[in-house]
């Protein structure tokens, strides 16, 4: 029997084995996770079926992952580590820890993606729930700082951890004939540029660092895990700008094509845009990002790509213009990218170094 549980905040599809298999869609990290852990998974679907009436009326009146967070209380007793996806299940999993368990619990691991804000907070300063996380893993040096500062949680607490992609899907030889039709969309002899996601996108300063420049940027203006609205929405579009939806395996396609990334973040304090950035990169693609507070700890600057002030035009125009008359930097910057995920960033490299938490190799006795 496992011993640790790991929640996976959503439905994992019934296909997605077969999915992966026929190189559909990247491995999920919730199952490169269980398979390393020799954990069991906890979906949205499996706890609803596991917590009956009452956690139909936690969903109903909290939401699901409040009844996700029931579901692991219920089973605090079986597992070794419960480990939650992310702060939505990982805070209110605590409080019930905190305010109705007693006796021996288990350890509790939880990803936090974005704690600075408000009614997140509250939790941890007025309840005092961070006692009842033993590890917070985090994806930005400037969240791990906040949490240590702000609620006195010890170092060793608080992880830093680089993101994930996974880069055997996400690798140049894995791209396809897709691309002609993508070319199709873009006048010949024009280079084509790419910007991806919809978490805290900038794309209204994007587009008009490009209005005039001989270069057409394909705006991938979607992302499965943001509800935020597409920036696009409502602006003048230039001529030299298609906004499109692409699934994962389109994205692929889309990277491979593209001379390079552009990443234009608003001001915020977290990885906002980390995906797209991993999988570009994984592409070997050069890549240019707003410099924000919570995004510093992917792009290696003068390396793997470049660093511009968020919502400054021009200043996003000039590096533009740069990368696109380097032809060679801009190839050199997407093997130094590539090398830097192999070696960091891949999604074996970040399931290995959770694991060391989870399981960690006992000190051997002299």
């Amino acid at each position: 029997m496992n011993d640790v549980l790991l929640t996976v905040s959503g439905n994992i599809p019934a296909d997605i084995d077969a999915q992966i298999a026929a190189g559909q869609r990247p491995l999920a990290d919730y199952i490169a996770m269980a398979r390393t852990f020799h954990a069991d998974l906890l979906d949205y679907q499996t706890a609803r079926q596991q917590t009956g009436r009452i956690g139909r009326l936690i969903e109903k009146v909290a939401g699901a992952n409040a009844m996700l967070a029931w579901a692991c209380y219920q089973k605090r007793r079986r597992y070794r580590v419960i480990f939650t996806d992310g702060e939505q299940i990982g805070i209110p999993f605590a409080a019930l820890l905190k305010f109705a368990s007693g006796g021996k619990r288990p350890l509790h691991f939880s990803i936090g993606h974005i704690l600075s804000v408000g009614k997140k907070m509250l939790f941890f300063d007025r309840l005092k729930i961070q006692s009842h996380i033993d590890r917070f893993f985090v994806y930005a040096t400037w969240q791990k700082q906040f949490i240590e500062e702000r609620w006195h949680v010890p170092d060793e607490r608080v992880v830093f951890t680089p993101f994930m992609v996974d880069a055997d899907f996400f690798a140049p030889h894995q791209a396809g004939p897709a691309q002609e039709n993508l070319r199709a969309l873009v006048p010949a002899d024009t280079p084509v540029i790419c910007a991806v996601g919809l978490e805290f996108r900038d794309y209204p300063t994007l587009m008009a660092a490009v209005k005039g420049l001989n270069v057409h940027v394909i705006i991938a203006a979607a992302s499965p895990w943001s509800k935020r609205a597409d920036s696009t929405a409502g602006q003048e579009i230039p001529p030299n700008v298609t906004v499109q939806r692409f699934t994962q395996f389109e994205l692929r396609d889309l990277y491979a094509l593209s001379e390079f990334l552009v990443m234009p973040l608003y001001d915020v304090n977290f990885q906002a845009g980390v995906t797209a950035l991993l999988e570009a990169m994984a592409m070997s693609k050069a890549v240019i990002c707003s410099r924000t507070p919570g995004q510093t700890d992917v792009v290696v600057e003068g390396e793997t790509g470049l660093y511009v002030p968020p919502e400054d035009a021009r200043a996003l125009r000039e590096a533009i213009q740069y990368l696109l008359a380097e032809p060679e930097l801009r190839a050199q910057m997407g093997r130094n990218g590539r090398r830097r995920i192999e070696q960091e960033m891949s999604l074996a490299c970040y399931v290995e170094r959770l694991n060391a938490y989870v399981n960690p190799t006992p000190v051997p006795t002299r």
